[in-house]
Order: structure tokens, then C-alpha cells, then sequence
């Protein structure tokens, strides 16, 4: 029996006991004037979680166990005596096995595949019945046992909170776990390359050329300066020339200049530039915005501008984490206390002194949090500079020469042939924890200044 039909077998049981555990349930409340701490809802709903619950958990365990349990039973067929030793042709040779035996492939590049296909499928329907068996005992091992304490002394709400507030801090676990397994694989990847680069060449080095890379003195063409240099130059420095006054003034125009009904439609516009796939910005990029700067470098006497320029980059990012900076000045702006504007003007302030002298500055940490967050954004973006920027490693200033960032040359490290033990991927994990702890400390001091300088106002 296959993972879904086990599984529509598996919630229909649930159902049927969700179902008889509420008759039985209702069969005892009628006609009893005592008071009782569960429902009739909740008596189903105790029956069908224990009924459902641990078979899908096995099922869960099974489905990724049962795979290796039907190879090894394979290999232990007297024609898996020809397979190759442990490597990549073996592993090719038990793939094709498998897919002929799922019914996925009609034909073998190998012999020994077709040979091996039988076996293949002789054992996953072995394993598949006694998954079914076991899946199915279950069901009606807890899912009776459940039902036997259907009675009207049985507290089945709270019964069923306790497994709901187990679901809800599993959920909360897993953001946990998984940051965590990030941050342990970045760190063991990364002092594998530490061990074999020096920590110093590669912060402190200004030569990257990770395609010629000498065996003696790796870290001489691994030094990650021009890698940090380009990124800061496209998402923190033309990024935000771009995204600060237009997102401060569109944040200043919504809340104090707009009508209400031109806020309310022209809000949506422009949180809607949040929701465009970054990946649309990289063609825009780099088929629209690229070509322009280029033709008008060209036309200011600058023949050597690049079609991959920093500024065409850094100008779609800009464009793209307005909404970012908008979006927290919007919010600053609107919680200053309306008694501070009304009373500036009422003083005789101009509507853009009161906006210069009283609300900008009692907004200005939720603003300075809004860009920080926006520059980490910015410094982490993939698919703009993949596209646009170049992969050139430079130190310039020049906004039309080439340039390229740290996750760029992320992606450059680990597509293609290298090995995965050599210093030149290993650069890549390198890479990635700095610019995590770039941006952990980016949000960190966002997080800081919002929370100590903000202002309470009566």
C-alpha cells in the first residue's frame, strides 16, 4: 500500500473515531443535569488525534528509514555480487535498479540495473506492507485505547490543549533548530577553510582569484577585501543614496501631506515593490537599467563604463528595499503623539518645520532601525548582483567600473567541478558566516537603537 493511500486510510479511521467518540459522548450527556468539563467536540477530538498522531509519526519515520532498509536488502541479492565497490557508479547503478522497479524508466543504460530492478521491487513491497501493518496496528492500538476513556469524568479538553501547546512549541523549535543547524554547518565548513587558509590573508587580503589558487600559499589570491568592499559600495552606499530620500519623503508625503483616500490606494502601490521576485529586479537590471547607465556614461565621455556597473546594480537594489524604509518611517512617524504637531503648529511652525524640528526627530530611531534593517537587506541580496554586477573583484570608487559582492561570488564558488574538500569552495562558507555575522550585528544595532532611544510620549 503506497504513503497516500495509507494515509487516506489512516484520516478516515480518524474520522470514524472522531465520529463515535462524540455519539458516545452525547449518549451520556442526554438526559444528565451534571455540568461536564469537556464537550462532545472535544471527546472526538481526543480519539482522533491519538488514532491519527502516531501512525502518522511512524509513517514519517518510516518513509525516510525505509529507503535504505529496501537498498540494503537488495545488496544482499546474489546479483548485487557484480555492483562496482562504494562510489559514484555503484550509486548510479542502484538509482537506475530503483527507478525501473517504481515503474519511473523503461530502459537501462547498465545491465546489471535490470537485473537488479526485481529485487528492487520484490523488497519495496515487502517494506511496504510491513509499514501498512505496523501504520495500521497502530491505528487501532491507541486509536481504541483512546476511545476506552471516553467517559464523563475524563477531562478530553484539557487533554487536547496539552498536545496542541506540544504542536505549537514543536513549530517554534523548528525556526530554532534550523538557525542553529545553519549557523554549526557554517562554522565546522568554515574552520575546515581556516585550517587551510590563514584567517588573516582572507579579511585582511586584497587579491581575490579564487580560479588560480597556489597550493603553498592559498590565501595569496583569497584575500576577501574588494569582495567586502563591492558589497558595502552597492548595498550600503548606492543602495541607500536610493532608498533613504525616497522612501524618508514618500513616508513624510503619506502621513502628513496625503488624503486619506489617496493613502489608502497609495500605500499598497508601493509596499507592493516589497512582494516583486528579486529575481524580476535582476532582469531589469540587467537587461533595462544596466544598458541605460551605460549609454549615458558613454554619452558623459566615459567610453571604459562597464555593462555590469555597481550603479546599475546599486540602483535596482535601492528601488527594491524602499518599501523597507518606507514602510518603518511610516510607522515612526504616525505613533509621534498628534498634540506634538498640532501644538508646533499652533506655535507658528510651517508644516515643514514642524515636519524637520518635531516629527523627524521624535521618529528618528524607529527611522535609523528602519534603515539598518533595509542596508542588511540590501548586503544579503542574491539575484540583483548575480545578474548585474560583475564578478571582477576591485577596489574603486568609480560607480561605473566593475564590481561584484560576497554573495556573488557565493554563488560563482559553488556552481561548476571543483571539489568540495578544496579551499575554493570551502571559500564559500568563508563567506557566508562573515556576511551572517555582518548582518546579525547589522540587526542587532536596529534592534538597539529602536528599543533604548525610543521615546515614550503621554
Amino acid at each position: 500500500m503506497s504513503i497516500l493511500t495509507l494515509s487516506l486510510v489512516i484520516a478516515g479511521l480518524g474520522l470514524i473515531g472522531w465520529l463515535t467518540a462524540r455519539m458516545r459522548a452525547v449518549g451520556f450527556r442526554r438526559g444528565s443535569t451534571a455540568r461536564f468539563s469537556s464537550l462532545p467536540s472535544h471527546f472526538g477530538g481526543y480519539v482522533a488525534l491519538w488514532t491519527v498522531l502516531p501512525a502518522a509519526l511512524f509513517l514519517c519515520v518510516w518513509a525516510s528509514t525505509s529507503p535504505a532498509l529496501v537498498t540494503d536488502r537488495v545488496l544482499h541479492d546474489p546479483a548485487a555480487a557484480q555492483l562496482p565497490p562504494p562510489g559514484f557508479d555503484r550509486a548510479a547503478i542502484l538509482s537506475e535498479a530503483r527507478s525501473l522497479a517504481a515503474g519511473n524508466s523503461f530502459g537501462a543504460f547498465n545491465p546489471l540495473s535490470q537485473k537488479l530492478a526485481p529485487a528492487y521491487a520484490a523488497a519495496q513491497n515487502r517494506n511496504d506492507w510491513i509499514g501498512s501493518a505496523v501504520a495500521l496496528l497502530l491505528v487501532f492500538a491507541t486509536g481504541g485505547f483512546a476511545y476506552t476513556r471516553v467517559r464523563p469524568d475524563f477531562r478530553a479538553r484539557s487533554k487536547i490543549e496539552r498536545v496542541v501547546m506540544a504542536c505549537l512549541l514543536a513549530a517554534s523549535l523548528i525556526a530554532i533548530v534550523t538557525t542553529m543547524g545553519i549557523v554549526a554547518s557554517l562554522l565546522f565548513e568554515s574552520w575546515r577553510f581556516f585550517s587551510v587558509v590563514p584567517i588573516g590573508d582572507f579579511l585582511f587580503g586584497t587579491h581575490w582569484s579564487p580560479q588560480v589558487i597556489d597550493p603553498a600559499d592559498p590565501g595569496k589570491t583569497l584575500g576577501a577585501v574588494p569582495l567586502f568592499w563591492g558589497t558595502f559600495f552597492i548595498g550600503a552606499v548606492i543602495a541607500m543614496l536610493v532608498a533613504i530620500p525616497f522612501g524618508l519623503m514618500s513616508a513624510v508625503y503619506l502621513t502628513q501631506y496625503a488624503t486619506p483616500r489617496a493613502r489608502r490606494w497609495m500605500k499598497p502601490i508601493l509596499e507592493v515593490l516589497a512582494g516583486v521576485p528579486t529575481v524580476v529586479y535582476g532582469y531589469f537590471a540587467a537587461l533595462t537599467v544596466a544598458p541605460a547607465v551605460r549609454d549615458v556614461a558613454v554619452s558623459l565621455g566615459i567610453t571604459w563604463a562597464s555593462s555590469e556597473s555597481a550603479l546599475a546594480a546599486g540602483l535596482v537594489m535601492g528601488v527594491m528595499i524602499i518599501p523597507f524604509v518606507s514602510s518603518m518611517a511610516d510607522d515612526s512617524l504616525a505613533a509621534v503623539p498628534g498634540a506634538m504637531r498640532d501644538g508646533s503648529l499652533a506655535m507658528g511652525a510651517t508644516s515643514s518645520e514642524t515636519i524637520r524640528r518635531v516629527l523627524l526627530p521624535a521618529a528618528l530611531p524607529g527611522v535609523v532601525g528602519g534603515v539598518l534593517l533595509a542596508v542588511s537587506r540590501a548586503i544579503g541580496e542574491t539575484m540583483i548582483v548575480v545578474m548585474a554586477a560583475s564578478g571582477v573583484a576591485t577596489l574603486t570608487l568609480n560607480p561605473f567600473a566593475s564590481a561584484t559582492t560576497v554573495t556573488k561570488q557565493i554563488v560563482d564558488l559553488l556552481t561548476g567541478e571543483a571539489e568540495f574538500d578544496s579551499p575554493k569552495t570551502l571559500a564559500a562558507f568563508a563567506l557566508g558566516l562573515t556576511l551572517f555575522v555582518i548582518t546579525l550585528l547589522l540587526n542587532i544595532v536596529a534592534l538597539t537603537v529602536v528599543k533604548r532611544y525610543r521615546e515614550a510620549y503621554e
